[in-house]
């Protein structure tokens, strides 16, 4: 792993990101790298995939999942996330970003259910 010491982001910015005022500026954004997850190739298929990948998330007001690179999820991966947690935890506020047609296809699906 290599890391810059330059950067062109300034400490506020970071902070101003992951705080937020209404919340007494304490970190409650998460940003989760959906890919991450996968133990190999397209295998983000079933709950407990999703479980392992929602712990300790609960502790955050809001959560962005980002699905960059992630070519397809399954049915009960989605249903996991989009409603048995979102259901269970209605004070976290659960975004979906960089998703491509098909897991949005499975997002919209498993919401809809």
């Amino acid at each position: 792993m290599k890391s810059k010491n330059t950067t062109g982001r300034s400490r506020k910015e970071v902070f101003d990101e992951y705080a937020s005022p209404e919340n007494d500026y304490a970190f409650d954004k998460t940003v989760v790298p959906v890919k991450m997850a996968e133990h190999s190739s397209n295998d983000l298929i079933s709950r407990s995939q999703a479980k392992r990948l929602l712990l300790r998330i609960d502790r955050f007001r809001r959560v962005v999942l980002d699905f960059q690179s992630v070519k397809q999820i399954g049915q009960a991966f989605a249903h996991e996330i989009c409603r048995v947690f979102v259901r269970s935890h209605p004070g976290v506020d659960v975004r979906f970003v960089n998703a491509n047609e098909e897991v949005i296809r499975m997002i919209k699906r498993a919401q809809s259910a």
